[in-house]
Order: C-alpha cells, then structure tokens, then sequence
C-alpha cells in the first residue's frame, strides 16, 4: 500500500490478529489495488476471505465519522441472492466494527421491513447490502443522484452467477448510471467483483469494470495462488446393470447414502432439481425416522422462515444433514459442514466445485464431494469431472453480448425497462443515455435503428401500440427536453414489475387457519382435484382448495402421494463435462479404466462394444435397429441434450425433406449422450446421407422449420413482454394467474405477429428460444466437429447399453413410475436371456 495508508493497514491488521488470522497475498494485492484506484476481479477458492478482500480496502480508507453521525454512504454491496445479503451483512459489520466503528451496515432487498426501509430513506447507511432489482429500484427515484453523490466503490458479490443472465446485463446498465454519475461530480467510482469456479476471468473482469476502465488500464484481475484441497469421489454400487437407464439407480442406493450421512456430523445433500429434493428428504425421513428434526431440506420455492431456520440450523450444528438444491450453492458460510452429497450427476465442473466448497469452508480444510448415481453412466461423468476439475478445465460464463454476438442481438427487452426506469430517476436526454448504454458490455455494437425503436417502443408503444395510451410511459418533458414518466400510474406498475427474474406463476401452499409452507407452480395445483395427496415442504399434505392464489392443504396419511414439479427442468451436461466424458469412452475403446468409476462399467463397455462400437477420438457412432415400433436410428454425440434436442429437429427435418415418402413422422427422445430417431416407416443413412446431415448452411432455418417455431416464440415472448413492461404480474399480494399472463403476452405476440412483423422483441424472441432451449451457438461448434469426425454407422441386431437409456427415456412420456419399472425389468430379461444364447 502506499505510504499515506499506513492507518488504513494498521487497522486492517488488527482486525486480523484479533481474530488470529493472517492475510493471504492475494488479499494484500487487493486492499493494494484498491488504495492505486483501479477496479478488478477477486478470483480465490471457497472460503479463503474474498469478502474481507473486497471490503477491507474501501472500509480503512474510507471517510471516519463522529460519535453522532456515521459517513454518508460510501460502498455498495451487490449479491445475488437475499439469503446470501443476511449472511454478508454480518460480517460487513463485523469488520467494520473494528476498522470503522462509526459506519453503520444496512440491508435493502424486498424482504426488509418498510420502517427499515423508511428509515434509508431519510439516510442511507454508510454500507448498502443490496440485490440487482433493489438497486435498479433506489435508481427510479428522481433524487438517487444527490443520495448516491458520496458513494465511491460498488462490489458485486458471486459475479459469474450474474454474467450471462438478464440480471447481469441488468445490473450493467444500473452500473453505468451510476459510474456516470459519478463522472459528472467529478469522482472516480471503483468496481469490485468476486468470482469463484470460472474459465474465463479476464473477460468477466473487462465486461464487470466497464471499457472504458479496461482500456485505461484500471482493470486488475486478481487470483489467489492456493491449491485447495478437493476430494471428489464417487458412491459406488455393488453391482452394475449392463442395460443402464435414467433413475434406475436412484434411491437403491438410500442405504448408502444413510451410511455416509452416519459418518459425519454435518452434511449438505445436493440435488438438481427441488422435485428430486422433496424426494429425497422423504425417503431418509421415512428410512430413519429417528432423524426427525435433526434433518431438514432447503429449496428456493419453500418459506422464507424455514429456509432462514434451516440455514442457522446448519451454522449452529444443530441440524445433521440438509437436502438441497442450487439454493444452498453459493458463499453462505456453513463452517460446521465436513462433507458434501451430490445426487445425480452435476452436470458441469464449476457447479461441483462450487458445491464442493461447501464443505471445508475455511482456510486448510478439506473440501470432499462424493457423487451418488442415478444411472450407471453419471459413474462416467463423475470421474470425468473429476479428471476435469483436476486439469482446471473449468467452464465459462459468456455475457450475453458475446454469446450472440454472430447474431448481432441484443437484450432489448432489458433496455427497454431500463429506459423507462431513468425516464423515472430524473428523466434522461436521449444522447446522453445512448452513450452511456453502450459503454456496457452487451450494447457495445448497438445499432442507431436499434436504439431508435427502443426510443419509439417506450414513447408511443411502437408501430402497433401507438393507439394505447398505457404504452405511452415515457414523454418529452416541454420545459427541459427530456424524457420523463409523469402518469404516477405508470410509474408505479413499472417499480413494481421491474427485473427481470420471470418464473411460472406460483401458488402459495398453507395449511387451513395454518402456517405457509412456500409456493409452488400453478399448473401442479391446477392438475389436483380435493383430496389428493403430495408431497411439499417435506410432509405430505391433502389438497383441499384454491382460494385467492392460495392453496389451502391439511395433512395427510396416505401413502401414495405427488411430487410437485417446477419449471427449469434437468440440465444439459456441459462443454467441458461432454469433452471429459467422450475422452474417458475413447479410452474404454482401447481397454483403459483408469478410474474406480470406469473400472466399476468396464462390462457396460465391453457389451458395447461387442453389440456395436465405441467411439474413438476423431469418430462418433450411428447405430441402427429394426423391433416392433419401427425402425430406430441412434446418434450418440455426447453433447449435452440441449445440443441434441436441436441436432435431433434437424435431422428429422433434412431427412423427411429429402425423403417425402417418410413423411413428418419421427418420435424423438433426447438424453445427454444422444438422440434417437423413431419412423414407422423404414429408413436408413449412408455416409453419404450422413454428410449432408451435417452440412452447416441453412442450420438455423431447417431446425426452426422442424420446430413448432411460433409456438415456442409465443412462450419465449411470454417472458420478454414482462421484462419489456408489456405485460405486468399485479400488485403485490394481487398476482395474476398464469392464464392471464399467458392470453395477454399471447395477444400481444399475435397483434405483432400480424400488424408489426418487424418487432424486435419478436426477433429477439426467436434468438432466445435458438440460444436457451437449442444452445445454437454450441450447437453449431459440435456440428463443425462432427463434420471432422469419422462415422462408425453400426447395424444392431438388439438395443446397446448407449441406446437402450434412450428407448426408455421415450416409454416415460406415456407410462408411470411404477409401469416404466416393470416394463424395462422386463425388457432387460429379455436382452439378458437374447445376449446369453
């Protein structure tokens, strides 16, 4: 540090020694960077200190205040989630308490009390914990200028959960606004990011800090030099079925699971999806029902109280063991935690590193993951992620502005909403704002025609609302020129519709004349009829009735029960865990098991082999099969089943446009290692054919040809028309229902469909169902490598351990649970006693 902060480093060190701490390097260059002025990425393991990293500097060099009044607001404390705010707000204040004991620490998210937030209102404290959406609401008020005027550091808190979603690009925008602010009171405004688990850091820091700050050299990326000690490791069967399939493994492995749990005094069990979460705690519940109140689960749709009771139970020791989801994954410091479950395969380096590291929180603890299969095949992916992890192949997060930036699109629905929210904070000129815009990373090439129609959407409703004056937010304001939201009706429905977290419609679960047990999607209730029993919030509860968006439930005793199911739904494997898995098969073709894992599938491999091929570098397998639903042809690319949901509607689409007489009648069934092509009629593929499969002209087109394209543009614009202020989800309290969103975002896209086919929210409706629902930009880079790859067409005389998951992935769409299990106990009777003749 430089000679001047002699204070600000004693202070620091006496935080530290009180605790009996010592400070990494990687901390020192980051209260030093801070104390030059620059801006930078924090990069270090879980639980090495990158909070005190990141607030230690702006905290001792901070203005001190008197005993009667602390400093007006100086730092800004962006976090992606509420429950993470709570946590960090403790130990903001903590720290400051030693070095700056005249600062006060406040909290400001939407579950803050409103004399809480009467009282910022008159002061802000001098450090602000906040989210996205609350700051982008401080920034609609016509005074955010004066109030924000001493603010001078900005940190945002799990940066890479942020980057590549609307909520990064609209934390952005709010960014800029405020970095301009402080341009023009002739201040400087320091941006700090924390990121753990991420591939490409220098480009989160660049797109964090703003242009403008990484080509004036104010930008340093900051990475801690410390290996932390991760164990990943894998549950292992006893036994290995040949025909694997999805979920088969599943919950036979309970027992085990019991005796890991056993083993340790604390462990977070983590699950993909809040379905599987419900699932899980019921089966440990029902297995030791002992555990009662010493084993609890935490998902993002349950209340706000039990998560809050279930994290202090973590931290206190209280509670043994916790089922989860993604809700426990980030920074909360659980140091009593000694191992992690994960259920099912993670899907992605990052996502097990970062639950990993909820374990062994703290500076020398080891961090120890164990992966619990649901199919035989995650054996594979587990070992791959973690021979993945161990090279440090790690994933990226691309900001949207990269991830379409071939297309030229960008997310004008967020613009938009941004417009009218500085239309709102004072009013804007329109130069002035375009300039400041495109300093974010997302609008750097925006167009003038694009900013242009922004400008005429918010003003008049665009070339097709022009008649509604509801439309009309945004006027030009006679005496000062600029734009400004004077309808406070308006104004109103924009703050309290702004940001852009779109979900299904939910419903709130309570018992009758009881407490809330949390919310679930409107469509499972829907499916209910009074009397039915499911599970939820970790009892089984009777549905009774709906009154008022509220589902009324008692408890119940039968047996047989529902699990509720929300939207987001399974997730693809990634770039890096696809690449790993597909170089550990390569390796099993030449009889290399490397891995306990591999070793353990050894036979599923060597019946692969035996009954079709397995693929080797630089080659990717085709088989084909005859049976009594048709003839079946298999691709396996290993890409992730995003990639083959749109690999999948392409081929069908080619095949069927060069053979008519096949006519549009494949069934299509989708995994994460490939796809299956179903005809009722016969078809077959020469290499030849295969080529021209995979010709990259015309790609976009053919799939969205092959695809209902207007119906999924219709559900995709369902969420930009909420974000654009379009269409609003009510009051708080007075949510609408998910029929009325859907028939009025459905309106809307058939007026514009009709009336105004150049809307750029229909285009950009488009390019988001290609880029979510399809990944078309990683879609087109496993084209290009299969192109280069040699094709090893198989002809089957019986299904394969690779297709067979497929076959039974298709029999789920029309059987029960129950059904699939006798149906494919029997199928694999059948290949056992076919294979031993």
């Amino acid at each position: 540090m430089k000679h001047a902060d002699k204070r600000s480093l004693t202070v620091i060190k006496h935080f530290f020694a009180d605790r009996g701490w010592k400070a990494f390097q990687f901390q020192r260059d980051a209260w030093a960077a801070f104390a030059a002025g620059k801006s930078g990425l924090i990069h270090a393991p879980t639980g090495f200190g990158k909070t005190y990293a990141a607030f230690c500097g702006p905290c001792a060099l901070g203005p001190v205040g008197t005993d009667k009044l602390a400093p007006p607001i100086t730092v800004l404390w962006i976090t992606p989630l509420k429950a993470l705010a709570a946590d960090t707000t403790l130990s903001l204040k903590d720290a400051a308490a030693v070095m700056q004991p005249t600062w006060t620490v406040g909290l400001r998210t939407g579950d803050v009390s409103s004399s809480e937030r009467a009282k910022q209102d008159r002061r802000l404290p001098t450090v602000l914990v906040t989210t996205p959406e609350s700051l982008a609401l401080m920034l609609t008020k016509a005074d955010w200028r004066e109030r924000l005027a001493s603010l001078r550091c900005v940190v945002v808190d799990e940066w890479h959960e942020l980057m590549s979603s609307k909520r990064g690009t609209l934390l952005e925008l709010t960014l800029t606004r405020l970095r301009g602010a402080a341009s023009r009171g002739k201040q400087k405004l320091q941006t700090w990011g924390m990121s753990a688990t991420l591939g490409n850091l220098d480009e989160a820091m660049r797109v964090l800090i703003g242009p403008g700050a990484s080509l004036a050299g104010d930008g340093v990326l900051i990475s801690a030099e410390i290996e932390k000690d991760i164990v990943i490791d894998s549950l292992m069967p006893e036994t290995i079925e040949r025909f694997p399939w999805g979920g088969h493994l599943g919950l036979k492995l309970l027992p085990e699971v019991i005796k890991k749990i056993e083993q340790c005094k604390s462990t977070l069990v983590f699950t993909n999806t809040r379905s599987q979460t419900e699932l899980w705690y019921q089966a440990l519940l029902n297995a030791k029902p002992e555990w009662a109140g010493v084993i609890a689960l935490h998902h993002g749709s349950l209340d706000k109280a039990t998560r809050e009771y279930v994290e202090e139970g973590i931290r206190s020791g209280l509670l043994h063991a916790v089922v989860c989801t993604s809700s426990l994954d980030l920074g909360v410091d659980f140091r009593p935690v000694e191992q992690v479950l994960q259920i099912g395969s993670p899907k992605g380096v990052a996502r097990l590193l970062q639950r990993a590291g909820r374990s062994g929180h703290q500076p020398g603890a080891k961090s120890r993951v164990t992966v619990v299969p649901t199919h035989a095949l995650e054996l594979v992916e587990a070992a791959a992620a973690r021979q993945a992890a161990l090279a440090k192949h790690i994933e990226s997060r691309l900001p949207l502005g990269a991830a379409f930036g071939k297309t030229q699109w960008r997310p004008l629905d967020v613009l938009t909403q941004h417009m009218v929210s500085a239309a709102l904070g004072g009013g804007f000129d329109a130069e002035e704002l375009r300039a400041e815009v495109e300093t974010c990373f997302s609008y750097l090439q925006l167009t003038s025609a694009e900013w242009q129609w922004c400008l005429d959407f918010v003003t008049r409703g665009g070339a097709s609302l022009q008649a509604y004056p509801d439309f009309h937010k945004v006027v030009i304001d006679p005496d000062t020129g600029r734009y400004v939201v004077t309808d406070r009706r308006i104004a109103t429905r924009h703050r309290t519709n702004i940001g852009t977290i779109v979900s299904e419609a939910s419903i709130t679960v309570q018992f009758l004349g009881g407490a809330r047990l949390g919310q679930v999607e409107e469509d499972f209730i829907a499916r209910l009829n009074p009397g039915d029993a499911f599970i939820f919030a970790g009892r089984v509860v009777e549905f009774i009735r709906v009154r008022e968006m509220t589902a009324y439930v008692r408890r119940a005793t039968k047996r047989k029960n529902l699990v509720p199911r929300w939207a987001g739904g399974k997730m693809p494997l990634s770039t890096q865990l696809a690449g790993a898995t597909r170089d550990l098969i390569a390796e099993a073709k030449h009889e290399i098991y490397s891995t306990p894992e591999m070793q353990l599938c050894a036979p599923i491999f060597a019946l692969q082999s035996q009954l079709s091929a397995l693929p080797d570098q630089k080659e990717w397998l085709v088989e084909s099969l005859k049976t009594n639903e048709g003839w079946h042809l298999f691709f396996f690319p290993f890409e992730g089943r995003l990639v083959h949901l749109g690999l999948a509607t392409l081929f069908s689409y080619r095949i069927a446009k060069a053979h008519p007489e096949l006519g549009k009648t494949f069934s299509i069934a989708i995994n994460d290692y490939g796809f299956e092509l179903l005809s009722p009629t016969e078809v077959t593929l020469s290499a030849k054919e295969l080529r021209e499969l995979l010709d990259s002209r015309h790609v976009e087109a053919d799939i969205l040809a092959g695809l209902n394209a207007a119906e999924l543009g219709k559900r995709q614009f369902r969420e930009i028309a909420r974000v654009a202020g379009l269409i609003d989800q009510g009051y708080p309290g007075q949510n609408k229902s998910s029929r009325q969103l859907q028939a009025s975002s459905g309106l809307l896209f058939e007026v514009f469909t009709t009336y105004d086919s150049d809307n750029l929210l229909l285009k950009q409706a488009v390019r988001e169902v290609m880029e979510r629902q399809l990944e078309a930009s990683r879609l087109a880079s496993a084209l290009l490598r299969l192109r280069g790859s040699k094709a090893l067409l198989m002809k089957c005389d019986r299904p394969t351990p690779f297709s067979f998951p497929l076959m039974v992935e298709r029999l789920r769409e029309r059987l029960s649970t129950e059904q699939i299990e006798q149906r494919v106990a029997r199928m694999v009777a059948e290949l056992d006693k076919a294979q031993a003749k």
